[in-house]
């Protein structure tokens, strides 16, 4: 057997590296663009085999680390004697394309390089954990290329970005790719872009714009000022997307925003004639949109802007509640009512509140801080009296007149009525005293649901509905009672009716309509002992038979003051059907039986207060209609007043309403409501003990004021004597070793 063994020469060092110079002065005459064929594979594999073989020889013929140490000297010698000589004698944007040229050499030499040379990075650099090909490569060019042109070439991008801030055309994509030369030295760190470019151009930026800032706040108005600042910004955006490295982007921004916006923004959002002051007394939404947008990034940028909101609203809110009090002053000198008013108050508000609401959804995109500014401002003058009218009562009364038939003052389609209310309800909410907005509108819903005046029962339960979603079901749990209770009472009259056609004894001659109300829901009235005509009487005890036969665990309480008669008058000339109440009604009956009575006899024949018969005898004999006559004649009425039926009394109307002299119920609402308050500070301190068990003085009363607060501001002198009250009815008492400590007695 024949075995062939194949034997390989040994390479000396100064052999192999002889054909490996080749190589390289190739690849140097191809870099610099001389008259060079290309590398054809078979120069490619002979370059590769060389290094090969001269690394896998046995020692001391192994040539690897002496290969290793000339490959850093062939990059190091082309970089000395090539590249610096072509970067030294080039300047400005000359000097930077050249830079750029070298550096993709530079990429290009390492490259292939690499590739003749890929044995040390496969198996030698590894053992011997040494820097790769590439890496050494790339380090070369950094320390003896990058370090020394890298100001230069910096000081040349800064003065060409900034000739395109002011306007003239530049290489971008040249910067783009001398950017790419420090983002590359940086062999993966961003240290060298940072240290050696980006710090100097933003603090090149930040003077750029600092002057320019200083010259545009002298000359320019707050909304051209805006506009350029917002080209600014624009434009610097764009430079960064073009060559600057994105990193760059927020600090860039953040720089121009400080020299542009946060430095001049006392100056530009309170300047005086241009300002946001200004933008909002002009309407100018498209500016103040601007004002947003470029502060709304900064930190605390939008604060100022949001108090001038408020502070603007604000006057305009007081502009609106005095001129509503000048306004009710000279009408209550000329004609003695200011309703009116006060619905224009309401209309004017809902206009103000929705004109800003737009600003908030629309030029401040819904920010929460205008929100709270707007709330603030609208809770300062929507608490503020209105000759001497507390704003729930203005509310209630505007609502009152809106749901009665007809709208009152305010002629509304259902849909606008609908949408009324709601921002009826949106002004609720910035209103301290809902709890007396509650009783006033409970008393004003009372009389249109029991005089018949509510326009809509739909609509009723409507805003109940709207009440009850922002405040709760114990809000409205009475109001809605009383609109249950008056569906009801149409029931029950219908069924009182079919009693009466059943039962052919009971004759009462008069028709009867009668309304059984739940006490719990309504207002309280004032009941009397009213003595009443026998007609009424014989009504009153029909009514109590047919009601003993639905219920038997119910007693009825006859409310007079609130009763409707329909009664015929004959005069001389003809006969008046007139409207009066029922103790109106039980007066004028009393001249069926005789034509004079003193002030004493009628007060002794229908039991009524003094207070009461006053206010009756003035409406029917010295206003409008003087159904009767008096002596003497006077405009007051005395005890010693004698009184008869005026037949010669008559009116071009065949139906006339007799009104009685409105009474002032603010006071008792006043009253009701302040007696309420005690009762739910009575509550809620309880409350708040039963589950605390022991709390001190300060902690009960701010948890108190919080628990109170949706529904009224507690005063805490009240709140104060609300905690002694309940110590002396021992539900609490003092620590007797921390008297400002207090215990919940079970």
């Amino acid at each position: 057997i024949l075995s062939l063994q194949r034997v390989m020469k040994s390479i000396e060092f100064e052999q192999g590296w002889s054909v490996m110079e080749t190589g390289v002065a190739k690849l140097s005459r191809i870099l610099e663009e001389l008259p060079e064929p290309p590398f054809l594979p078979e120069e490619y594999m002979n370059q590769y085999t060389t290094i090969y073989n001269m690394c896998i020889q046995k020692p001391p013929l192994d040539y690897s680390q002496q290969l290793y140490d000339k490959y850093s000297e062939v990059i190091a010698t082309y970089n000395k004697d090539t590249v610096l000589p072509s970067l030294r004698n080039k300047f400005d944007e000359y000097m930077l394309k050249e830079l750029v040229k070298r550096w993709g050499n530079n990429k290009v030499l390492v490259r292939w390089l690499s590739r003749f040379f890929d044995y040390l990075d496969r198996y030698y650099i590894p053992r011997r954990a040494l820097p790769s090909l590439n890496v050494a490569g790339m380090k070369s060019f950094c320390d003896m290329v990058y370090q020394e042109v890298q100001s230069k070439a910096k000081d040349a991008v800064l003065a060409l970005i900034h000739k395109e801030r002011e306007g003239q055309q530049i290489d971008r994509a040249l910067l783009k790719n001398v950017i790419d030369v420090y983002v590359g030295n940086g062999m993966g760190q961003m240290e060298k872009y940072e240290e050696d470019f980006e710090s100097f151009f933003l603090e090149d930026t930040a003077s750029y714009y600092s002057c320019k800032a200083s010259k545009w706040i002298q000359g320019d108005s707050c909304p051209d000022y805006m506009l350029k600042s917002e080209e600014c910004l624009k434009k610097e955006k764009e430079r960064v997307s073009h060559y600057l490295h994105v990193a760059t982007e927020p600090k860039l921004i953040e720089k121009v925003q400080n020299e542009l916006l946060v430095v001049v923004a006392k100056r530009l959002i309170e300047n005086e004639n241009s300002g946001c002051r200004a933008l909002l007394r002009d309407d100018k939404m498209g500016d103040l949109s601007r004002m947003y947008r470029l502060y709304h990034p900064i930190l605390l940028g939008l604060d100022p802007v949001a108090d001038l909101f408020k502070q603007h609203v604000t006057a305009e809110g007081n502009a609106l509640i005095k001129q509503a009090a000048d306004a009710a002053t000279n009408q209550a000198a000329s004609s003695g009512g200011v309703q009116v008013q006060d619905q224009v108050l309401i209309r004017k508000l809902i206009e103000l509140h929705d004109k800003y609401m737009v600003y908030v959804e629309e030029c401040f995109q819904q920010h929460s801080l205008f929100h709270k500014a707007l709330k603030e401002a609208f809770e300062v003058f929507c608490n503020k009296p209105v000759a001497g009218a507390s704003s729930a009562e203005i509310l209630a009364t505007y609502c009152d007149n809106i749901l009665k038939k007809g709208g009152g003052t305010e002629k509304l389609r259902d849909e606008a009525l609908e949408e009324t209310l709601e921002k009826v309800v949106k002004l609720l909410v910035y209103i301290s005293d809902k709890d007396l907005f509650a009783e006033f509108y409970r008393k004003k819903q009372a009389r249109r649901l029991l005089f018949d005046r509510s326009g809509s029962e739909d609509l009723e339960k409507s805003i109940l509905l709207k009440f009850k979603e922002l405040l709760g079901g114990q809000f409205t749990s009475k109001m809605e009672g009383m609109v249950t209770d008056i569906t009801l009472a149409k029931d029950n009259q219908i069924s009182f009716e079919e009693y009466l056609s059943t039962n052919t004894n009971t004759k009462l001659g008069i028709d009867l309509t009668v309304t059984v109300l739940t006490t719990g829901f309504w207002p309280s009235y004032k009941t009397s002992d009213l003595n009443l005509p026998s007609e009424m009487v014989n009504c009153i005890e029909a009514f109590k038979a047919f009601y003993a036969t639905k219920t038997k665990h119910r007693r009825l309480s006859w409310i007079y003051s609130l009763g409707t008669c329909h009664i015929s008058g004959k005069f001389d000339q003809k006969t008046i059907e007139l409207i009066v109440s029922t103790y109106q009604a039980a007066v004028l009956l009393l001249f069926n039986n005789t034509e004079r009575l003193t002030y004493t006899e009628i007060l002794e024949q229908l039991n009524l207060s003094h207070e009461d018969l006053v206010r009756l005898l003035h409406s029917l004999s010295c206003l409008k209609y003087k159904i009767l006559t008096k002596e003497p004649m006077s405009r007051s009425i005395s005890k010693t007043d004698t009184f008869e039926f005026n037949a010669k009394f008559t009116d071009k109307m065949r139906r006339i309403k007799v009104p009685l002299p409105p009474m002032d119920e603010r006071k008792k609402v006043i009253e009701d409501v302040d007696k309420d308050r005690r009762y739910a500070i009575d509550a809620a301190l309880v409350r708040i003990m039963k589950s605390r068990k022991v709390l001190g003085h300060q902690q009960l009363v701010s948890e108190c004021v919080e628990h109170l607060s949706k529904m009224f501001k507690p005063d805490i002198k009240l709140i104060k004597k609300r905690i002694e009250d309940l110590i002396s009815r021992e539900y609490l008492e003092r620590d007797s070793e921390n008297p400002n400590n207090f215990k919940y007695l079970a």
